[in-house]
């Protein structure tokens, strides 16, 4: 049930963003020709209105697709309500609404959070460091730490509870590059006596985790509806400055951070697990996923949004459309680029599935 709910918000978020260049485009009075939920063959398909509403084999987006990209379209390419024919305004905003929709989408839903959940009132602590995710094949993976487990000491030395335990824990780890740390752990409450041995990274100790203060969120009923808008306002604000920075650092630090990329099967994941937990971190899930699809969306790359806008304001710049061909070769690149890393993603992430390690014999 834990899957199936996370596929079902992965794939409302997907919807959500392309209804947002489709109702953009079509408030305009702008011409659509297609509104598709995946890529490839067509698995269903309904026709409305002149639209083809598509939900096809490839489940890895979306898109919304217009007349002036159909060779035997009938429509005069003259026509005003062609996109290409509109100005350089109402076609920005069409790329942008896909954007907008999911940024709404997730202030939406943190004020929900807090209308249904509560206002958050503080963390509740318990002793240790929580293992939110582990990298497969890393220092962390190899010493049999685990996603979920909890570890209370270190080398014999308590690690108390908060964030004041996760740095103290990052910084032992940093300190012993390929040296030997004793681990006294906890797993759905057996004790555990583990070895850890950090890789060495430019003198460095690295572990390939993730890690953070073991509790829980503690909720209060809000006092007034203007304190769930304060909120959700600050919320989103927050957690797009993470998605922002994150996407920063992978640029920034790539050999390091390269292995922390998850695709679409790691995100069910995730979403499956928080799911069966329920309450708050179901709504924090559909947020932050919405959020990151926003940002990845807004980069300059060929096939995303970001990229439209980079052809649309070189062809503001230079007063006169791109050449087609270079519009195509630029589209083109972007789509065996996307399709090529999503491929690997979901390899690696199959690949790391428990379900996956066992019958492999790991």
């Amino acid at each position: 049930m834990g899957v199936l709910t996370a596929l079902a918000i992965l794939a409302g978020l997907i919807v959500v963003h392309e209804a947002g260049h489709f109702f953009a485009a079509t408030w305009q009075g702008i011409r659509v020709s297609g509104f598709s939920v995946g890529f490839g063959p067509v698995l269903l398909e309904k026709q409305r209105r002149g639209v083809q509403f598509a939900l096809r084999a490839i489940p890895l987006g979306g898109f919304v697709s217009f007349p002036d990209d159909d060779e035997d379209s009938t429509i005069p390419s003259d026509d005003p309500d062609l996109l290409s024919n509109r100005p350089l305004h109402q076609r920005a905003l069409v790329i942008a609404a896909g954007v907008i929709a999911n940024l709404l989408l997730a202030w939406a839903v943190l004020l929900a959070q807090g209308a249904f959940v509560g206002i958050p009132a503080g963390f509740s602590a318990t002793p240790g460091v929580l293992v939110s995710g582990v990298q497969q094949g890393q220092a962390a993976a190899a010493s049999g730490l685990k996603a979920g487990d909890r570890i209370l000491a270190v080398d014999g030395r308590d690690l108390g509870g908060g964030q004041t335990a996760v740095s103290q824990l990052v910084e032992l780890v940093k300190g012993a590059p390929d040296q030997t740390l004793r681990l006294r752990a906890e797993r759905q409450g057996q004790a555990l006596e583990l070895k850890l041995t950090p890789a060495d990274l430019s003198g460095i100790g690295r572990i390939g985790a993730q890690l953070q203060p073991s509790g829980s969120e503690a909720f209060r009923r809000p006092r007034s509806p203007i304190e769930v808008i304060k909120q959700a306002n600050h919320d989103l604000a927050l957690l797009t400055k993470r998605t922002v920075d994150g996407f920063v650092t992978l640029v920034t630090h790539f050999g390091e951070t390269a292995g922390q990329v998850s695709g679409p099967v790691k995100i069910v994941e995730m979403g499956a697990s928080l799911a069966k937990q329920g309450g708050s971190s179901l709504f924090l899930y559909t947020a932050l996923i919405s959020i990151n699809l926003a940002v990845l969306n807004s980069l300059p790359l060929p096939m995303l949004d970001g990229g439209q806008f980079v052809l649309l304001l070189l062809e503001g710049l230079r007063r006169k459309p791109l050449p087609e061909k270079f519009q195509m070769a630029f589209m083109q690149s972007g789509f065996v680029l996307l399709v090529g890393l999503s491929v690997v993603l979901i390899v690696k992430d199959t690949s790391q599935l428990a379900a996956v390690q066992q019958l492999l014999g790991r």
